[in-house]
């Protein structure tokens, strides 16, 4: 009969024990077991701090082992129990880790299940070990409310955007440009509408790439790459101070946006009567009199040649104007395939399964970022049955499906670190610091309040809980957080940059910030808003200096709400993904 050994941790703090009977359950693939009492004779089990281990031997085989079920009976009087984990060795050898880090209160039944992570696709970040959002632990689970919204939001946007329709429309040639405004039919607000009337006109196109739905390429050029041959003489009608290109470079007047991660992905075969393309652009930018982005020359593949010429605004018009259509394009797969989803969603799934892995929820850093990956690993799951799996929402709309986008978020894995994550030394890589020399640009602005609002806000919560470096330093749990993420996460690269420990107070400071500013105000600024920014519904602090820097963080950030709706007041197109009553707490939709 197979053996089962059983190991259960039981939580270090005070009256974590208990004296109550512990009954165990093991559910695999081909069966489930008996209810096992968890006793050794003359032995006083589930001590404060113990970790104690039980053979335990079943009747039949039960195949692959899913979950344990744990049942408290009460002994004498009731008797709360912390249980952390429960380990498993299998009679194979192999080894399964089931975390719980939660108080079993009564009595009663629990279901635990497997704590591992998952490759979904070699190269891409783990992510959580379940197939289908009904495999995922109940709580984390969307609540009823949250499927539903889910439902319905998923169902409301193939009606809105007519997919069958929308794709069966470019399956032909259109005969005039107004076609593209069926696009904006059910889409209706400000920004949509001044879209829709400006969108062939230079300024909307230099624009969206400062404050558009992916701000984060743009950057400064101070030296052309040898593949992109652009002199003066081609751009000179462009250029407004009577410089040469290299002059007006060295006055940080041009920048550039390279599409190169796009060069040789596959496109989307997946309907054999739509050809799809991809091209991998080069775009060029420039900064006029009026410190406003415009684009002066568009290269639309990585290698120059006849046969890849470099398109200008002084060229016929339509063919100025499809240049800057592929380029757009381009733009929109790597902002929802990279910005998006691999920077945000799989980012963000990485820090929760590793908090809910390794912190208990007495932690303070766990109170700290439970709100702030809230539903992320079960809209992630939903992501994975239904929008980028294969044939689904991205293999039908997309000319990056098919495989297309598997292999792009392998290759941005190899520039996805710790220092690209943090939003102030992003800026300042990609040379767009400067807000005398780069006015208009709004997502930077914005994003570095909200990123010192959050720094502000973490640097007084560890304060409380971490009276010198030294008490960070010696934090286990918190090592362990910091270091599942490193090794699995990040798949224990070292050029990721993502540290394995953190020693001080001012680095788990700064990392705090990250993974909440990557979850909320990131995400806002490339996505959309919900529940908001410093709204902790759920109240897991219950101690006074942490409810005090809680409302200092409000009141920081309605400040913020103050200045962004001053500047918007009287602005044809405002700004307002980051503006923190839009920006919601989590990766959730």
């Amino acid at each position: 009969m197979p053996s089962y050994t059983v190991t259960v941790a039981t939580g270090s703090q005070w009256f974590a024990g208990t004296d109550d009977y512990i009954y165990l359950s093991l559910v695999g693939s081909a069966g489930c077991s008996e209810k096992h009492l968890l006793d050794k004779p003359f032995y006083n089990d589930f001590e404060r701090g113990a970790v104690d281990s039980y053979d335990v031997t079943v009747d039949e085989e039960l195949g692959e082992i899913q979950l344990v079920k744990i049942e408290k009976r009460k002994y004498w009087i009731h008797d709360d129990w912390y249980l952390k984990y429960i380990t498993l060795k299998t009679p194979y050898g192999d080894y399964i880790e089931f975390p719980c880090y939660r108080w079993i209160t009564g009595e009663g039944e629990i279901v635990l299940r497997d704590g591992r992570w998952m490759e979904w696709n070699p190269g891409f970040p783990l992510s959580i070990d379940a197939k289908y959002h009904k495999d995922l632990p109940r709580d984390i689970q969307f609540d009823s409310e949250k499927g539903v919204d889910f439902v319905l939001n998923y169902s409301k946007a193939m009606e809105n955007l007519f997919i069958n329709r929308f794709m069966h429309m470019f399956q032909s040639s259109w005969s005039d440009f107004a076609d593209f405004e069926k696009i904006f039919v059910k889409i209706s607000n400000t920004i949509s509408e001044r879209v829709m009337k400006h969108w062939q006109e230079d300024l909307m196109f230099g624009y969206q790439f400062l404050n558009g739905c992916n701000p984060v390429l743009i950057q400064r050029c101070t030296k052309l790459p040898k593949k992109f041959p652009v002199t003066t003489a081609m751009v000179e009608c462009s250029l407004e101070r009577e410089l040469t290109l290299e002059q007006e470079m060295e006055q940080g007047n041009i920048f550039i946006v390279d599409f190169e991660l796009l060069d040789g992905i596959d496109a989307n075969k997946t309907d054999p009567c739509t050809l799809q393309f991809l091209a991998a652009p080069i775009c060029l930018l420039y900064k006029n009199l009026a410190n406003k982005i415009v684009p002066i020359a568009i290269q639309l593949n990585q290698v120059p040649g006849d046969k890849n010429p470099i398109f200008l605004p002084s060229d016929a018009k339509y063919d100025w104007l499809l240049a800057k259509i592929w380029v757009r394009s381009s733009d929109f797969h790597v902002h929802q395939t990279i910005t998006h989803l691999l920077r945000t969603h799989l980012v963000s799934e990485v820090f929760g399964i590793a908090m809910y892995r390794q912190l208990p929820a007495v932690h303070p850093i766990f109170k700290l970022l439970v709100a702030h990956v809230r539903f992320t690993i079960a809209i992630n799951t939903k992501a994975r049955e239904q929008l980028i799996c294969e044939y689904g929402l991205f293999d039908k709309a997309n000319a990056t499906g098919g495989g297309g986008h598997v292999q792009m978020v392998q290759r941005a894995m190899q520039d996805l670190t710790y220092t690209s994550l943090c939003f102030p030394e992003n800026i300042k890589a990609r040379g767009m610091d400067s807000t005398e020399d780069i006015p208009y640009y709004f997502y930077r602005d914005d994003g570095l309040l909200v990123w010192e609002a959050i720094k502000t806000f973490t640097a007084e919560v560890v304060g409380i809980y971490y009276k010198s470096d030294q008490v960070v330093a010696e934090d286990q749990e918190l090592q362990d957080f910091v270091k599942d993420i490193y090794v699995y996460g990040m798949r224990g690269k070292k050029t990721s940059g993502f540290p394995k420990s953190i020693k001080t107070r001012e680095k788990l400071s700064e990392y705090l910030t990250v993974v909440i500013f990557t979850a909320s105000a990131q995400h806002a600024a490339v996505n959309f808003g919900q529940l908001f920014l410093g709204m902790y519904p759920e109240e897991h602090f219950i101690e006074k200096p942490v409810k005090e820097a809680m409302a200092r963080f409000r009141k920081n950030l309605d400040a913020i709400v103050s200045v962004i709706a001053e500047r918007n007041k009287n602005k044809k197109l405002p700004y307002y993904y980051l503006s923190p009553d839009r920006i919601p707490n989590s990766v959730a939709i």
